[in-house]
């Protein structure tokens, strides 16, 4: 299945079950859509895809069946009716899930004949077929290998690990960062804009700023996984955010972003740890 023209199912016409189940016309595959919403596949179907009747439909006119539904319960609720009719297909799952979801969809798989393949899609549908799109796989590396041309045709794919929610994991891990991110500069705009700042203005002066920050991740990196925090450019002491906490509330500003890093800061302090460097939060959120 690494080239040529391909039969491929896609379940689940969302925005971005569309724009997937659209690369892959474009890449000259044949594909057969469904979506429980009728209606949905009406574009599709006049760029050359087949409409299935139902899900069975979809399934049994292809050997790989692309699976881009709204949760883990739809997921469960589409296919498990299926389980015999998919013995022997292959699944590429790209609903996001947790990975403990995503363990639990590949046990199932496993359960049920079916080879299984989990995904992470790291862009916006907009992003699909560019040069910036990424998707992490995880589960078995044998369909990962088979089905490879069909996943390149949507972004650049890279291959996580035979666990099957390691691709799900790194996904979650890393909107956590980009969601904590982005709210810190809606806290930052507001702060700025109860004076008549505009947001546009701030995000000028924000982006090159935040953008040079990120160079500290690998130096933090560096010190957490050495589990030496001993040598600080700025302690935990000298590190108080109590400043900004205050400058939110005199603005008139919910502090709750800041607040947030500062109760994370004090933790620390308060256990004994005043000294050592601000990467040390990080023990405090690990589970243990």
């Amino acid at each position: 299945m690494n080239g040529g023209r391909e039969t491929v199912a896609v379940l689940g016409l969302g925005v971005m079950g569309s724009v997937l189940a659209g690369a892959l016309l474009e890449g000259g595959h044949d594909v057969t859509v469904w979506n429980r919403t009728p209606g949905r596949d009406a574009a599709l179907v006049e760029r050359g895809a087949r409409r299935a009747g139902d899900a069975l439909d979809a399934v049994r006119a292809a050997p790989v069946v692309v699976v881009c539904l709204y949760d883990h319960a739809s997921v469960h609720e589409t296919l498990d009716p299926l389980a015999e009719q998919l013995r022997g297909r292959v699944v590429v799952n790209l609903t996001t899930t947790t990975p403990n979801e995503a363990r639990d969809l590949a046990a199932w798989a496993a359960e049920h004949g079916v080879r299984y393949l989990d995904g992470a899609i790291m862009a916006t549908p907009p992003m699909i077929g560019t040069p910036g799109a990424a998707i992490l796989y995880s589960g078995d590396e044998g369909v990962f290998g088979e089905v490879r041309g069909l996943l390149d045709v949507w972004a650049t794919s890279t291959f996580e690990g035979t666990d099957p929610g390691r691709a799900s994991l790194l996904d979650l891990a890393m909107l956590s960062g980009m969601y904590t991110m982005f709210a810190a500069f809606l806290h930052g705009a507001a702060m700025v804009g109860a004076d008549g700042v505009s947001a546009g203005d701030y995000a000028r002066r924000a982006a090159p700023f935040l953008a040079a920050m990120t160079e500290m991740f690998a130096l933090d990196a560096e010190v957490i996984d050495s589990g030496d925090y001993s040598d600080p450019v700025q302690s935990l002491d000298w590190s108080d955010l109590g400043h900004l906490v205050r400058a939110s509330e005199e603005q008139g500003v919910d502090p709750a972003p800041i607040a947030m890093v500062e109760q994370l800061r004090r933790r620390q302090v308060d256990a004994g740890h005043g000294a050592q460097g601000f990467a040390r939060i990080y023990e405090g959120l690990r589970r243990r």
